[in-house]
């Protein structure tokens, strides 16, 4: 999986994950173009381990693919119904307030 921390202004932290083999894809529903690129989901591979780190920390994060998604719901931190399809790769976004 490929990660990125990124911080807002305020501290918060906002994790982004997507599988290995998204990368540098584009993925469409109902118009709408969504590219998988480094900028947003880092430029090297984690291991499952630092991605479980990272999100018990995270403010807010990005999730996109199917290990990515299923790591979150083995930590309790989403339910597949609060996913959404891009095709056939799941995508959830957690957000704590």
């Amino acid at each position: 999986m490929y990660m990125k921390v990124h911080r807002t202004p305020k501290g918060e932290e906002v994790v982004a994950v997507c599988d290995r083999e998204l990368m540098n894809t584009t993925l469409y529903r109902e118009g709408v173009e969504i590219h998988i690129r480094g900028e947003f989901y880092g430029d090297h591979t984690v291991s499952a381990d630092e991605v479980r780190k990272a999100l018990v920390n995270a403010d807010n994060a990005n999730l996109m693919g199917e290990r990515t998604v299923a790591l979150a719901l083995e930590m309790g931190l989403i339910s597949r119904s609060s996913c959404l399809m891009l095709g056939d790769v799941p995508h959830a976004q957690i957000f704590r307030i």
